[in-house]
Parts: C-alpha cells; sequence; structure tokens
C-alpha cells in the first residue's frame, strides 16, 4: 500500500501572524495571498503543472485545529487511501485520532508521533 505521497501543506502558528507573513514574503519571496497563506503547484519532470500543490500557511497562535499537539506547527501529507492508512496505522499501534473529515476538499485524518506532534494526513478529491 502506497503511504505518504507528498506534502500537501506545512501550516504554522504565530503570536503576530500578520508580520510573520510579510517577513516571509519580504525576506523569502513567498507570494502571500489574501487569505494568509501561498500555494506551490507541483510541475513533473518536464516542469509541466501536474495538479498537486502544497499549501503553506500561517495562522493565529492558540488556535485548536493543531490540539492536542504541542508544536506551533502541523504537516499535511497528501495519501492516496486514507481509510486504509489509518486502519494500518492503528494495527501498527500508531495514536490515531477518532476524528476525521469528509468535505469538498477532500478526507482528512490525524496521528500522533511519538514526539507528541499532530500530523495530518489527506486524501485529496478525485481528480486533484
Amino acid at each position: 500500500m502506497k503511504r505518504v505521497t507528498g506534502i500537501g501543506g506545512i501550516f504554522f502558528h504565530a503570536h503576530d501572524p500578520a508580520a510573520l507573513r510579510a517577513w516571509y514574503a519580504r525576506h523569502l519571496g513567498v507570494d502571500v495571498l489574501e487569505w494568509g497563506g501561498a500555494v506551490f503547484p507541483w510541475s513533473d519532470e518536464a516542469r509541466q503543472p501536474d495538479g498537486g500543490m502544497t499549501v503553506w500557511s500561517i495562522g493565529q497562535a492558540g488556535n485548536e485545529h493543531f490540539a492536542p499537539g504541542k508544536a506551533s506547527f502541523m504537516i499535511n501529507y497528501r495519501v492516496a487511501d486514507l481509510a486504509a492508512l489509518l486502519q494500518a496505522l492503528r494495527e501498527e499501534g500508531c495514536q490515531v485520532l477518532d476524528k476525521s473529515e469528509d468535505s469538498e476538499f477532500g478526507k482528512f485524518g490525524w496521528v500522533i508521533d511519538p514526539e507528541g506532534n499532530k500530523v495530518e494526513l489527506w486524501e485529496p478529491p478525485p481528480g486533484q
């Protein structure tokens, strides 16, 4: 079974999200959009778009989306079959959160790594 197929997103918490976004835009050239993040499209070997993307976003510290993790970041990994992967992780003794989501953006599930970081797993909608 294929597990992680790419990084779907990188999410940060910041005490001053606007200032941190501005720093990344000014000093690293990240094209921060109005919603507070950026999108990095994937391409194939010929540098042609392949439909995938990695989202980068900075949000307000204290946001509960990272709970029960304690880190100021969370990585979203793109997966091929979320249900099968979550089942395999449970069978392997991993701490898989009971909550999952199914939305227009795809299916989401979470696992806690051995250091206590919340890891988001994302199965994109068909065709993405």
